[in-house]
């Protein structure tokens, strides 16, 4: 074992996540001899950035640690290793949980992370985790129950309380949302998600002004935000304001110009405007970005029902049908498809 492992394992054991960061960075420019790369010390970066709640660069360093077989299976012998010779302590076995939820194992996961909690009943680590094996398992009320004792044993912990506040939110409980994300805004005035979450929540509540003001300070924050852009879009929307729906559409394909949902909605807003031909580009665009697009497929249908098509409309009916999970939508184009006299699977 070389001294920057030792050194990596020591402070994650401790929870110094600074100084664990040091080590494995160190500990990665300086691989094992007769290796040109060691992925250990990326899922060692890759665990602290998550226990951060720095999910960019978790993701940044997941290809690195855990996605090559070779890669996954060193990564599994030095954490197996760890565990054996440190089982008595909490932090070796969260790193076993987080390693197990990250490698297709998240069923296994769950016991790491029992175990975690049952060494460390004081830390939010183990109870934010298992929450979020939970809400991947569609247990959304068990999540909620995981998220709410990580926030009750660290009141400051941002990432539990933002993922409390999106389920709640989940749930239609936007009474029990914003305060989560309010409290998340005290603790971090500049977390721009944290914005968006709150406008997003207000909107539904319609409150306009509050939602609006939330969503242009998510967006002064990160102006580059091409989610949060299409949101406060179809804000704008929702209130007859096409013209500034349009130009945050717009701005939301600046910002990433693979944005498939913008595409959907400026092909809906150019099919209100009877530019057929525009609309119809608009909503390819929007299934070359994804193949499952419901809005793309529901307005390809309407361009062709308009053209007199039936076949392509009802095939493009269909194809909504199959991937919207809306009921609400997909009653309105069976009602649609039932007064037309067309028939869909």
């Amino acid at each position: 074992m070389t001294d920057y492992q030792a050194q990596c394992e020591t402070t994650l054991l401790d929870g110094q996540w600074d100084q664990a960061q040091l080590a494995a960075l160190a500990w990665a420019r300086h691989p094992a001899t007769g290796t040109d790369r060691d992925p250990r010390p990326h899922f060692a970066l890759n665990v602290i950035h998550l226990l951060r709640g720095e999910f960019a660069e978790a993701w940044s360093t997941h290809p690195k640690c855990l996605q090559e077989p070779e890669d996954i299976t060193q990564v599994k012998e030095w954490i197996e290793g760890f565990v054996a010779r440190q089982s008595e302590q909490a932090n070796a076995h969260l790193v076993m949980g987080l390693f197990l939820a990250q490698s297709g194992q998240s069923e296994q996961s769950i016991a790491s992370y029992k175990e975690s909690a049952k060494l460390a009943p004081q830390s939010a680590y183990p109870h934010y985790f298992l929450a979020q094996i939970h809400e991947r398992a569609n247990h959304l009320e068990m999540a909620i129950k995981e998220y709410r004792e990580a926030v009750r044993l660290d009141s400051s912990y941002a990432p539990a309380r933002t993922n409390l506040g999106v389920a709640y939110q989940e749930q239609g409980r936007l009474e029990m949302a914003i305060p989560q994300y309010r409290e998340v805004i005290k603790l971090h005035p500049n977390d721009s998600v944290a914005h968006a979450n709150l406008a997003c929540a207000l909107a539904e509540q319609g409150k306009f002004e509050p939602a609006l003001q939330s969503y242009k300070e998510a967006l002064r924050l990160n102006p580059k935000d091409a989610a949060v852009h299409f949101a406060l879009g179809n804000h704008y929307e929702t209130r007859g304001r096409l013209d500034l729906a349009q130009k945050e559409y717009d701005a939301a394909l600046l910002a990433d110009p693979n944005f498939g949902p913008a595409h959907a909605a400026i092909g809906w807003l150019e099919l209100a405007k009877q530019h057929m031909q525009a609309a119809y580009e608009a909503f390819n665009r929007a299934l070359k970005a994804n193949d499952q697009d419901p809005r793309a497929y529901h307005g390809i249908a309407e361009y062709y029902s308009q053209k007199g098509k039936r076949e392509s409309a009802l095939d493009n009916f269909t194809k909504a049908l199959k991937y919207y999970k809306d009921p609400e939508r997909k009653n309105a184009i069976l009602n649609q498809l039932f007064q037309e006299g067309q028939m869909a699977d």
